[in-house]
């Protein structure tokens, strides 16, 4: 490289070396990274060699990785500033014809390929968050501690200021303050993250898988069928049950495999989408609606009451019906427990991961016990108009449950299998690539 001072008439006097090792924990940091489908990228001002060395030590270069990549992937792999310089656009990015194509197709490399940008300036780094941004159409998170990390952290979707060593213009330009200055904590709190946003997500379907059963009953009126389920019972569920359990999913804890899942692109995936829909209504809230249905039409004289309006029920006839709406409930509450303990996992089995979370156990007992209040105390029994259920209709009702729990198994049985024929695959492909 080109140097600014002289490089001839010099005596020999000696060598010292200096280092600046990476953190303890910063490897396995970026292996936990790569697994999460996370690309990490160095973008430092030292020396491309000095860079190149720290990136094959901390995980960020394979070992040999840049003597076995073709010749025109190599050249984008470690980029310097000399390079970028001649790449840099006009104006503020990428957009609007801001440059040429020629410059075009060198970011577009350049994004998918590079892993260290050496020896660059503050306007390169806040061009390479912009080419991350609006050519790989990626959500960018940038470290830094100096003054002139500033405009890269603001332009970043995700800016991470140093809290001890970081300037306080750095802090100022940044959304996220590390208190420890350590990249580990960046992972931890990436984990944390996806934790709320899966459990955000797993209450939300839990509250869904309710509705199907609860609407249908009043349709079903119109057809001639008793009143299965009423008003005031469809709110104890949704107000009574339902609500704390929902909010009790903020305490649960995350799964194996979270980390290794590929994330949630939050522009172009929405949390609530249509498989979510799909579980919920079509799938776990049918098993719960033919379940509750089976065990309302199991119900004795109930057959009896079709195509006869309530207004010219006899007394007996009322209890019969109030029995069949015990029943519908009692059944449909216990489908929202099978729900609940199915919707805790993506793929873990139930038996290997069990029940963790203690505020949804206690959740679970206490629907329980007000589901079994409503149908044996005596003022509630008029209140809900409800009648108590023998031990054989107690039992028929966990019907909904045992069906919810086992289809369950046997779907996420089945993707783990397919989980674990994809790895064996990339395994196998990456031994015949080495």
């Amino acid at each position: 490289e080109k140097c600014n001072f002289p490089m001839e008439g010099f005596t020999w006097v000696g060598l010292i070396g200096l280092e600046d090792p990476p953190k303890e924990g910063v490897k396995d940091a970026i292996a936990v990274l790569d697994d999460a489908s996370c690309k990490t990228v160095m973008v430092t001002g030292d020396h491309p060699t000095t860079a190149q060395a720290i990136a094959t030590r901390i995980g960020i270069l394979k070992e040999n990785e840049l003597a076995n990549l073709p010749e025109e992937i190599r050249e984008y792999t470690v980029v310097t500033g000399h390079q970028l310089a001649a790449y840099v656009p006009e104006g503020d990015g990428f957009e609007n014809g801001a440059c040429s194509e020629e410059q075009m197709e060198f970011w577009r490399k350049t994004v998918q390929h590079a892993r260290v940008f050496a020896r660059v300036s503050p306007v390169h780094k806040r061009v390479i968050v912009r080419a991350y941004q609006q050519i790989g159409g990626a959500i960018v998170a940038m470290t830094g501690d100096g003054v002139n990390d500033a405009p890269a952290l603001k332009a970043a979707e995700v800016g991470v200021a140093m809290g001890i060593r970081g300037t306080e213009v750095a802090k100022e330009a940044a959304d996220i303050v590390l208190l420890d200055d350590k990249f580990t904590s960046v992972v931890d709190a990436m984990g944390q993250g996806r934790l709320c946003s899966e459990n955000l997500k797993k209450s939300i379907m839990y509250t869904l898988c309710s509705k199907i059963p609860q609407v249908v009953p009043t349709f079903a009126e119109l057809l001639g069928v008793p009143t299965a389920l009423t008003v005031t019972q469809v709110l104890l569920i949704d107000i009574g049950t339902d609500i704390w359990t929902a909010i009790a999913y903020a305490f649960q804890p995350a799964e194996a495999s979270l980390m290794a899942e590929k994330p949630r692109h939050p522009l172009r995936e929405r949390m609530v989408d249509w498989r979510v829909l799909v579980y919920s209504y079509f799938y776990i809230g049918m098993i719960q609606m033919l379940a509750c249905w089976f065990v309302f039409f199991n119900m004795p004289h109930i057959l009896d009451l079709m195509h006869k309006h309530s207004s010219v029920y006899s007394m007996q006839e009322t209890r019969w019906n109030y029995a069949g709406m015990a029943a519908y409930y009692w059944t449909l509450v216990l489908g929202q427990l099978g729900a609940a303990m199915a919707t805790t996992t993506t793929r873990t089995s139930l038996f290997s991961y069990g029940l963790p979370n203690k505020w949804l156990n206690v959740c679970f007992v206490f629907e329980v016990l007000l589901a079994a209040g409503i149908i044996y105390l005596g003022p509630c029994q008029r209140l809900f108009k409800t009648e108590p259920l023998t031990a054989a209709q107690a039992l028929l009702g966990c019907s909904g449950l045992v069906a919810i729990l086992l289809v369950e198994e046997l779907r996420k049985a089945y993707l783990r299998r397919g989980d674990n024929a994809r790895e064996a695959k990339a395994a196998m492909l990456l031994l015949e690539a080495e």
